[in-house]
């Protein structure tokens, strides 16, 4: 497990003890300036030696700083941390229309695209099931869930382009997809988790629109993660002329907002690598609370360690 940083507290109310700190600092600084050389009496020398001045800093900002890290621990603070799921369902869908054979990506889109999400296959813990749809002007389930990730590569490899983009489509066919994961042995009543990476580069046109899919999405508690993939300069030759075939983002990023999930952009392979590690990250773990009071109670333990130590040195000089 690996903490988010994002401190909270149960009870913030007691933060209001911190105030303890700067007011004591205040007056031991009060206190020394008082005891400069000159204006200490004898009894003070006797008690705080002047050739000792750096000990008793030392010492009191330890005490202060473990004062403080009691109080925080006091606050009972809490973080967000990573747990990792032990199931979830994907649904990878991968748009195979005809503008994916668009060379601005080397060697082109749909070459491109398959070699990451090969790699994106290998990303995702072994208990969660993998399912891939490819969409043209029709979508087409390419393999139901499953755990077993050789098929999975196989289907990837096994893709064709086709004319035409129904993304709409293709996304209510995913979660068609979604619901054929095998239920889990151990809770056979609990669905796991769901979610849609979606990769496209156009837009809709033919079939259903996608923003009224991407709002079922939503409503089942299934985020989208859209990847527009490309260049604005990726065309396709028809007919032997150039036809531009630009990336579409508007509607990849209606769709990632309305279904509750995330809009990513990619023009290179690298770009596709990197983005699907971060899917991969946000999809295969889950937020939790956790109290981490004993942290702060731990430093707090430390620096009054510290401040005891100092204050010995001090006490072996007095007469």
């Amino acid at each position: 497990m690996s903490v988010i940083m994002e401190l909270g507290f149960l009870a913030p109310q007691r933060m209001w003890w911190l105030l303890l700190v700067p007011a004591i600092a205040g007056f031991y600084i009060l206190l020394s300036a008082r005891l400069v050389p000159g204006r200490r009496s004898r009894r003070l020398d006797r008690l705080l030696p002047q050739e000792s001045p750096w000990k008793r800093h030392f010492s009191v900002v330890a005490a202060l700083l473990s004062l403080a890290s009691l109080i925080v621990a006091y606050a009972q603070p809490t973080a967000y941390i990573a747990v990792p799921r032990e199931r979830a369902t994907i649904v990878l869908a991968i748009d195979v229309s005809r503008s994916m054979q668009a060379t601005d990506v080397s060697p082109s889109r749909i070459t491109a695209a398959k070699e990451a999400a090969k790699s994106f296959v290998d990303m995702l813990p072994s208990g969660f099931n993998l399912g891939i749809v490819s969409f043209s002007g029709t979508p087409t389930t390419v393999m139901p869930p499953s755990t077993d990730r050789g098929a999975a590569k196989r289907a990837i490899d096994s893709l064709t382009l086709g004319p035409s983009t129904a993304i709409g489509d293709g996304i209510y066919q995913a979660l068609t997809v979604l619901t054929m994961a095998p239920p889990d042995p151990k809770h056979p009543d609990d669905p796991a988790p769901g979610a849609v990476v979606l990769l496209s580069d156009g837009a809709t046109n033919v079939g259903r629109d996608s923003g009224p899919a991407a709002q079922v999405a939503g409503d089942q508690g299934v985020p989208i993660y859209t990847i527009a993939f490309g260049t604005p300069g990726g065309y396709v030759m028809e007919n032997g002329r150039r036809a531009p075939v630009p990336v579409n983002h508007a509607e990849l990023m209606n769709i990632a907002k309305l279904s509750g999930g995330k809009k990513f952009s990619a023009e290179t392979k690298q770009d596709l690598s990197e983005v699907y590690q971060t899917i991969a990250r946000s999809i295969g773990y889950d937020k939790a609370t956790v109290e981490i009071t004993y942290r702060f109670a731990g430093v707090s333990l430390l620096f009054a360690i510290i401040a005891g130590v100092g204050v010995i040195s001090l006490a072996a000089r007095w007469p």
